[in-house]
Order: C-alpha cells, then sequence, then structure tokens
C-alpha cells in the first residue's frame, strides 16, 4: 500500500502542476516559451482545469487507500 500511496502523490501532485501551468498558459498569463501553441488559446484552459482537477481527485484517493488499516 504504500506504494501505492506514493504513486498516486506523485502522479497527483504533478497533475496539478500540470494542469495549472495550462491554465496559466491558455490564459496568457505564463506565455513562456514565447513560440508555444498554448499562449492564448482558451481551449488549453479547460484542459487544464481537467487535468488539475483530476490531480486533486488523486490526491484526495490517496487519503483513503489503506485508511482501514
Amino acid at each position: 500500500m504504500k506504494v501505492l500511496r506514493g504513486v498516486l502523490l506523485v502522479v497527483g501532485v504533478v497533475a496539478v502542476l500540470a494542469g495549472v501551468l495550462f491554465v496559466a498558459q491558455g490564459s496568457g498569463v505564463f506565455p513562456y516559451p514565447r513560440s508555444s501553441f498554448m499562449i492564448s488559446q482558451t481551449p488549453w484552459i479547460y484542459r487544464g482545469a481537467g487535468i488539475a482537477a483530476s490531480g486533486v481527485v488523486l490526491l484526495v484517493v490517496r487519503r483513503f487507500v489503506g485508511a482501514g488499516r
């Protein structure tokens, strides 16, 4: 169970960070690199929000994995 909890933690945190980055680039708040196709493109805001939400779900699930012991 410790391995699964560790994997869920890493994947959840990476997903949240990647989702926030996608939202920031899609909204134009973080326009780096300048040649990125994601800058100021609304679909990336929604995709990033979905990825971040998935990461939060993984982090919540992690709290319950192995909690019954």
